[in-house]
């Protein structure tokens, strides 16, 4: 199975840990739970960051 970028729908993606991986194309880790994408910025001290969408109030 070939893992596409759920923002870019690049494919330069790379495994980071148990089901969560890292786009080198937007510099951003997401995961799949349950049927959702979630997606994360990675902070300056390494921590992870949910992105949200603000017109919503939910994850991406």
């Amino acid at each position: 199975m070939t893992v596409k970028c759920p923002v870019c729908r690049g494919l330069q993606i790379g495994k980071v840990g148990t089901d969560q991986y890292y786009c080198w194309n937007c510099f951003l880790e997401f995961n799949f739970n349950q049927g959702h994408t979630n997606i994360f910025s990675v902070a300056e001290d390494g921590s992870l960051v949910a992105m949200e969408d603000a017109a919503a109030g939910q994850i991406l």
